[in-house]
């Protein structure tokens, strides 16, 4: 749910990404790294953080620019939904995070549970991918697409981590103040539905 500035910003920052990857003309070089500037410069002039975090965050990367993915894990316990606690906004999400070099989305969704609430669990299949874009989330500087991957309990107990302050199990009709920067009422509430009909095939954005 962008707006329009932020959608420019983002489509300049990865043309020039792009362009300062592939380009071998000094000229082209110079006007991709202005096109970036003027990336960040509308970053700034929108959100009036600082210019150096910026371009530390939003323009830092290099090679061929592509999208963010975030991996949810989604667990039921007796029908209830387990969230975690979130340390950095204080507001409940499914366990999960940015995908990680050398690790399948199935691998990720594992280790974000045990590092965030202490089970271990197994990847049973992917519910849902979807395009941060199309979704109520708050306004975002990268492209981001959500896996949700169903998973079960096998072993492990209850444990907060590093990112994590409590950890509990919600009735899907009484879900608790959630974190809409990591997943949205509606979200879960689909994926209560294809986790109760398995029938259901993977929905795509």
């Amino acid at each position: 749910m962008s707006t329009k500035w932020l959608d420019w910003a983002k489509e300049l920052q990865a043309i020039s990404q792009i362009g300062l990857t592939y380009s071998k003309d000094v000229y082209d070089l110079e006007r991709y790294e202005l096109l970036r500037n003027i990336s960040i410069e509308i970053m700034h002039e929108y959100t009036k953080s600082d210019m150096s975090v910026i371009r530390d965050l939003f323009a830092n990367e290099s090679g061929y620019a592509t999208p963010k993915v975030d991996i949810r894990a989604v667990v039921f316990q007796e029908d209830k939904i387990l969230l975690v606690k979130e340390t950095l906004d204080g507001a409940w999400a499914l366990p999960g995070g940015w995908a990680d070099i050398g690790l399948s989305p199935s691998e990720v969704a594992v280790k974000e549970v045990k590092e965030e609430a202490g089970y271990i669990v197994s990847p049973c299949r992917l519910l849902a991918v979807y395009d941060k874009k199309f979704h109520e989330h708050p306004e975002s500087p990268y492209h981001v697409y959500k896996f949700f991957i169903l998973c079960t309990i096998v072993g492990g107990a209850p444990e907060i981590g590093v990112e994590t302050s409590e950890i509990n199990f919600f009735e899907i009709d009484q879900l608790p103040d959630l974190s809409l920067e990591r997943n949205t009422k509606k979200q879960i509430q689909t994926m209560y539905n294809l986790y109760k009909d398995p029938t259901q095939a993977v929905l795509l954005d």
